[in-house]
């Protein structure tokens, strides 16, 4: 039963990004730079990539420099006209052309499930691309496309996943899979943070999932869990009584940046992939490695 076509995308962004402090007390974890663009940019990027052209970011209070960042600037765009400044001006003027950007807030910070259900209205009865600004993707992955893809063959939902150690499953939603082929599986179960003696297989879900509209449906039917949080994974658990969902397998290109660690290594390679900063920055670092190694 193949699916319609995929064309809107929701990206959850009312987080506090309490891991960031003392940075993000005053500016949204989604606008911290990556290299130098914002890392909610690399999000919106992918998903135009793949296809998307309407994109609701849900927000929170303090995220007002979110939607600045993706509209225009007059005045901006004039002081930069005057200095012929052409490719900063081509910069700023693209990212108002990337796609149609809506906003929408939260309210309350009631879990992940709860962000996505804010997206129904505008969702309406169409699939759609849920994608989390903490994981950004090098821009050579085509994860989103392929998921898309088998979306469109089997008019199911499908979700992102990776293998991780049995030490570090606890901290994500884990899946029982049934192997359709080398990247792709049926899911049979999910569960949400399981220990690692009883995770059913050592695939996690990572943060991209290409929905059905039924999810909301499942969603109204979600209790809160811990901290009165609704939680997707429980939402796609209920989904899985009525309806097939998928798992794409995946296993490299992607960037934690919610974890520090992870967000220095996303900086570092992408700086070092860059044509205009890449030469000279694997040249700093040999020459740092070496120095500190001595």
């Amino acid at each position: 039963m193949p699916g319609s076509k995929v064309t809107k995308a929701v990206i959850p962004a009312a987080g506090l990004g309490t891991r960031f402090l003392p940075a993000t007390k005053a500016q949204p974890k989604e606008m911290l730079p990556v290299v130098d663009k914002p890392a909610i940019q690399y999000v919106v990027e992918e998903a135009v990539r793949a296809g998307i052209d309407d994109i609701l970011i849900i927000t929170g209070r303090g995220k007002r420099s979110l939607e600045d960042h993706f509209d225009r600037n007059f005045e901006l765009e004039y002081y930069l006209a005057e200095r012929n400044k052409q490719d900063q001006l081509d910069d700023v003027r693209h990212l108002a052309e990337l796609a149609d950007i809506h906003y929408v807030r939260q309210g309350e910070p009631l879990g992940l499930g709860h962000a996505v259900s804010v997206a129904r209205k505008h969702v309406g009865d169409n699939p759609f691309v849920v994608m989390l600004g903490d994981d950004i993707m090098d821009h050579r992955s085509s994860v989103l496309t392929d998921m898309i893809q088998a979306y469109e063959h089997y008019g199911r939902s499908v979700i992102a996943l990776s293998e991780f150690p049995p030490e570090e499953i606890s901290s994500y939603g884990c899946v029982d899979p049934e192997v359709v082929s080398d990247e792709l599986v049926q899911v049979r179960g999910i569960v949400e943070k399981p220990r690692p003696e009883q995770a059913p297989s050592n695939l996690a879900v990572m943060g991209r999932y290409v929905f059905t509209p039924e999810i909301f449906e499942a969603l109204e039917h979600v209790q809160p869990g811990v901290g009165g949080e609704i939680q997707l994974t429980d939402a796609i658990a209920r989904l899985l009584q009525s309806q097939s969902v998928y798992g794409w397998v995946f296993s490299s290109g992607r960037y934690d940046i919610g974890k520090k660690l992870d967000y220095l290594r996303a900086t570092v390679e992408m700086a070092i992939d860059r044509d205009d900063l890449g030469p000279e920055f694997r040249a700093f670092l040999v020459g740092l490695v070496d120095k500190r190694l001595r």
